[in-house]
């Protein structure tokens, strides 16, 4: 069965219940819009506990965005020594620290149209501090979200950005904010990369991957997916 944007319209809030009983609780390192922001830009191809670790370990070294605004580049380097890409991000942290300094006053906006304007800000990290920051709707669309709607058939293409305007079609205006913490440890705990616990998972009968597979691959036994 290839399901329609129009069969996931009419049951995603349905799908959305049934994986909030198999996701635990997320854990906010930040709530702070200028934190949320700096954390979200490390946490590219990045293991949470990490990005987290280092985010912290910025936020007790320069306290604000004026301290991070006015950091040398070699020590923050150092700081985030175990983040992916770190020669990248340690210059687009403070580059942002200045941004929202100069520009905005050290008040981060919650516009997704100005976040983006930061360089090395996209809509999964605008949508991340407008929605976990703000308590504005918004749909991140990170790799775990990506790889459940690609999986169940609710998006057919692997670009996020256009995996997230499909969402906003589908999914009520009024379940967009949290959404996204859920998914991800929805991702994490059952529709995992590798081994996806599809014999467990709540939402199979809606899923075009567990209809190919019939959790055959499940536990990580049988051939690893491609997403």
């Amino acid at each position: 069965m290839k399901r329609s944007e129009r069969y996931f319209r009419e049951n995603i809030e349905k799908m959305v219940e049934l994986m909030r009983t198999q996701a635990p609780e997320h854990h906010f390192e930040f709530r702070d819009p200028f934190w949320v922001l700096i954390t979200t830009i490390l946490s590219h191809r990045t293991k949470d506990e990490v990005t987290d670790s280092a985010a912290r370990a910025l936020e007790t070294r320069y306290r604000d965005c004026k301290g991070l605004s006015e950091a040398e580049y070699d020590d923050v380097l150092k700081i985030i020594g175990k983040v992916g890409f770190k020669t990248v991000k340690a210059g687009r942290v403070i580059g942002a620290a200045k941004i929202i300094r100069e520009q905005y006053g050290c008040s981060v906006p919650s516009s997704i149209d100005l976040l983006v304007q930061i360089p090395g800000v996209g809509r999964k990290t605008a949508n991340v501090v407008i929605s976990d920051s703000f308590g504005l709707p918004a749909i991140a669309v990170d790799t775990h979200v990506q790889r459940i709607c690609y999986r169940t058939g609710i998006s057919k293409s692997q670009d996020p950005e256009e995996t997230e305007m499909i969402m906003r079609r589908i999914v009520p205006e009024a379940l967009w904010v949290g959404l996204n913490p859920m998914m991800v440890e929805f991702g994490k705990n059952i529709c995992r990369p590798v081994g996806p616990k599809c014999d467990i998972c709540a939402i199979k009968e809606y899923c075009n991957y567990y209809d190919s597979n019939k959790g055959k691959e499940s536990g990580g036994k049988k051939k690893q997916s491609r997403d």
